[in-house]
């Protein structure tokens, strides 16, 4: 069973499936070496992900491990619907198609999780969270998940602290294979290609305020001074704030930045960081978005719906005139911006994070009885493989301990 908004598109999906497998050496090399044992056979999968293709060379990979596979979007704008149509041709149970109200996403979620999951893979933890407060899915048994993103990570360790998690969750985003690069260099790129993409307009030059400076806005920061931007950031936490200042960009408060920027893009997986007061003292012309997982960050419902008038003047771009006057210019409707936008990461960093993704789901399948119900790290064995994997890949040759240097690190 499956629903995707046009079947007709399943041929491109597989031409940018194979690109992108082409392009994801690390995941496939890790497959390769599995799936003659077929570990996940006889096991249920559930993804809700970003449907892109760099997420078909996962999903397919789980389902070549022997995995009864059922997959979802991870948001209501971001699925690619070639992949979708795509992933559906091959025996895969796919729900998501893009441009989804919040009533037919939550529908997708709850379509996935009626083929009776053993094992979940979740990004911004909507799947996770319907498994748990859902009445309909109380009797679901599953051995455990892994979480994606930074967002959910949040959500999945607020629900720990409360006493009301059910089942073990690695923290895959915690795995030092995927803040360092996926975060960084994958949304530092992506994030680029959506705002050109939107707005088509220079960045040298530009004030770029990026808002947070955690491994998503360090990454923004750095590839907006690469393209010649005067970078502002904003921050909460003095200790990132201070990084932020020592790696030379300016640091202010929003209130002030809000005054000078031209280009806001947020990164924090926090809530109403860009306000109404904000945009309000903002310069005409600004241009706002946003790369957390939720679009929750920019208080999107004072620009659609109090502005003097709306109306798309670019795909993914919309002009909110203000009752002062003032156009602002919001990218993808306060969603992801990479992946609204653009395309999402680049297949070789992602490569990365899918490996984290298929070992951490096989770790969980052989320990779930001896894990808790608890969330944990990638174990550091996985990130370590991974990252040999990933210089392999790239042909990069490295130093190893010699015996006296071995040694020498156990003495005192």
């Amino acid at each position: 069973m499956s629903k995707v908004k046009n079947p007709k598109l399943a041929k491109q999906g597989k031409t940018a499936y194979e690109w992108a497998r082409t392009h994801m050496d690390i995941l496939d090399n890790t497959l390769n070496r599995l799936k003659k044992s077929k570990p996940l056979k006889g096991v249920t999968v559930a993804f809700c992900l970003h449907i892109t293709k760099e997420t078909s060379v996962l999903v397919m990979g789980a389902k070549e491990l022997g995995a009864n596979v059922a997959v979802c979007g991870g948001n209501p704008l971001t699925t690619q619907d070639h992949i979708a149509a795509f992933l559906a041709t091959q025996g895969i149970h796919i729900y998501a198609w893009n441009g989804q109200t919040n009533k037919e996403y939550d529908w997708c979620i709850e379509q996935v999780l009626n083929h009776k999951p053993s094992l979940i893979c979740d990004d911004g933890a909507d799947m996770n969270v319907k498994v748990h407060f859902d009445k309909k899915f109380k009797s679901l048994k599953v051995l455990g998940s892994t979480e994606e993103t930074t967002a959910g990570v949040t959500r999945v360790r607020a629900m720990e602290k409360q006493g009301k998690l059910k089942y073990p969750v690695i923290i895959v985003n915690d795995a030092d294979t995927k803040h360092m690069f996926d975060n960084r260099y994958g949304t530092g790129q992506s994030t680029i290609d959506g705002y050109l993409r939107a707005m088509g307009l220079l960045f040298t030059s530009k004030k770029i305020v990026v808002v947070g400076y955690g491994w998503v806005g360090r990454g923004v920061a750095e590839r907006s001074r690469g393209m010649g931007g005067k970078v502002i950031v904003t921050e909460v936490d003095p200790v990132k704030a201070l990084e932020a200042h020592m790696d030379g960009f300016d640091v202010m408060p929003m209130s002030q930045a809000a005054k000078i920027g031209q280009i806001f893009i947020t990164t924090t997986g926090m809530t109403s960081v860009i306000r109404k007061e904000h945009l309000l003292a903002m310069k005409d012309g600004a241009v706002v978005g946003n790369v957390g997982h939720f679009d929750v960050e920019i208080d999107t419902k004072f620009l659609l719906e109090k502005s003097k008038s709306v109306r798309e003047v670019r795909p993914s771009l919309d002009e909110c005139i203000l009752r002062n006057g003032k156009k602002i210019y919001l990218i993808g409707k306060g969603r992801l911006a990479n992946l609204v936008a653009a395309e999402g990461h680049p297949p070789e960093v992602m490569a990365q994070s899918f490996s984290n993704q298929i070992l951490s789901l096989l770790y969980i399948l052989k320990n779930h009885e001896k894990m808790g119900t608890k969330t944990m790290i990638v174990p550091k064995e996985i990130d370590r493989q991974i990252a040999v994997d990933a210089l392999k890949a790239m042909n990069v040759k490295i130093d190893t301990l010699t015996k006296e240097q071995r040694k020498y690190a156990e003495s005192w």
